[in-house]
């Protein structure tokens, strides 16, 4: 339990950046007005939308990484880390493209004219910084694996301090509006990458040739991850979608209990992350008798953690609410999904917690075939059906979510108990055989 706590408060930390730079920027530009702050909301989902795919690949880097570390492999590491930063190059140019493409579109998408150009500039500005941001992630990633939790902790607290920083100067005091905001986000992107290419340099820069078979490792372990998050981030979407055509009070009320739980869950997906380290580890080292242990204990925190959360919600619902609105109507409704969100908490820990050991273990295409299934096939036809059809608003919606997470937990934990993943841990330590047999020479170089 202290392992896991020693490495995921940093995590939980650090996992804060993307999300608080999007939501300095729309508090800085809430001062220009409603179309400065809705152009600002639609691209800040696009962006994370075009990035969704890539972050999740890039998972992959920390459980090959734990996975040698365990396996007393580090000469592998910086092949790791090589292949990693590659894939990241590579991904954050082709989102900067995507993205300039995208943010031609985003003005007929927008309510009005004026939020539809605040839209295009902030996300052609935005997504300049995604080498910077993936990048980033690829080198955290490769901390995490090797132990190291702090120092991209570290990196994501300067980034935000310069993102704040750099907004006040720009915004409030040259006055470049919206896009002086994406200017600083993109520049905050560059600073927290900076700072952990300096604590990695401190350490030394292990990055060695990378060859084919690592960056296919690599690929063979992040797309499931990848493709995981892009999908349900798509059933997440219609949720929203389904959510907005049934008014305004109730799509408010989303977008408030949705804010409150964001944060809230943090700590639980840093516990899922520290324990996919610790899992990767052990499997590394032939010890998969402390895959489950590792499991129960991450499932006992998480509880704890959200145990806590459903009793604030339930208890302390309506002054939680009141932080954000006045409007009684509006706080009824956002009660309400608060408290499901109290009721789903729980399970939704589990989940986490066993998707990330699973990941460790190299148990990957499964749990994310899940997770894609059930997404789709609970949420948004349940979302519809008693958000829609039998008129309980966003409350049906979050029904629909409710029941995703609960059949979703169960799932995975069958998966974890029934040692499904055993298969792929012996693959995993059969990968790093031959990985320390191949003679250097027998493949192409992908990168120095």
């Amino acid at each position: 339990m202290l392992e896991l706590a020693r490495l995921s408060w940093p995590i939980a930390i650090s996992m804060l950046s993307f999300g608080v730079m999007t939501l300095v920027d729309t508090l800085f530009v809430g001062r220009l007005g409603p179309s400065a702050l809705a152009g600002v909301g639609l691209a800040g989902t696009a962006t994370f939308a075009l990035l969704c795919f890539p972050m999740g690949l890039l998972r992959g880097v920390k459980v090959l990484v734990s996975q040698s570390v365990g396996a007393d492999r580090r000469s592998e590491l910086g092949a790791h880390l090589g292949a990693g930063l590659a894939l990241a190059i590579a991904l954050g140019i082709a989102t900067l493209v995507l993205g300039q493409g995208l943010a031609q579109l985003l003005p007929h998408l927008a309510a009005s004219t004026a939020a539809g150009e605040n839209a295009r500039t902030y996300l052609a500005i935005r997504v300049l910084g995604a080498p910077f941001v993936l990048a980033f992630v690829a080198l955290r990633e490769f901390r995490y694996g090797d132990g190291d939790t702090r120092s991209p902790m570290v990196a994501a607290l300067v980034g935000n301090a310069a993102n704040i920083a750099l907004n006040w100067l720009m915004v409030i005091q040259l006055g470049w509006g919206v896009r002086g905001s994406a200017w600083a986000t993109v520049i905050g992107h560059g600073v927290e990458l900076g700072v952990v290419i300096a604590a990695q340099s401190r350490d030394g820069f292990p990055i060695s040739i990378t060859r084919a078979r690592h960056a296919l490792a690599l690929w063979r372990i992040g797309v499931p991850t990848g493709l995981q998050f892009l999908l349900e981030m798509g059933s997440f979407a219609l949720l929203t979608t389904i959510v907005s055509l049934l008014g305004e009070v109730q799509m408010a009320a989303h977008q408030i209990a949705l804010q409150v739980i964001h944060f809230s869950f943090l700590p639980t997906i840093a516990l899922g992350e520290a324990g996919s380290v610790l899992a990767g580890q052990a499997v590394g080292a032939n010890e998969d008798g402390l895959v489950k242990r590792i499991a129960h204990v991450g499932l006992v925190g998480a509880a704890l953690y959200t145990g806590a959360c459903t009793l604030i919600f339930t208890l302390l619902g309506v002054p939680i609410i009141a932080c954000f609105t006045d409007d009684v109507a509006l706080a009824t409704t956002a009660l309400g999904l608060l408290r499901v969100a109290a009721f789903f908490q729980i399970a939704d820990g589990a989940v986490v917690v066993a998707r990330g050991v699973l990941r460790g273990a190299g148990d990957v295409r499964v749990p994310a075939m899940l997770g894609i299934c059930t997404a789709w096939l609970c949420t948004p036809p349940l979302a519809w059906f008693l958000g829609r059809e039998l008129g309980l608003g966003a409350f049906g919606g979050w029904i629909g979510l409710c029941t995703e997470i609960l059949v979703l937990a169960v799932l995975c934990w069958i998966r974890v108990e029934s040692g499904a993943w055993k298969p792929l841990a012996v693959e995993s330590r059969a990968r790093l055989e031959r990985e320390a047999k191949d003679a250097p020479s027998s493949e192409p170089a992908l990168a120095a």
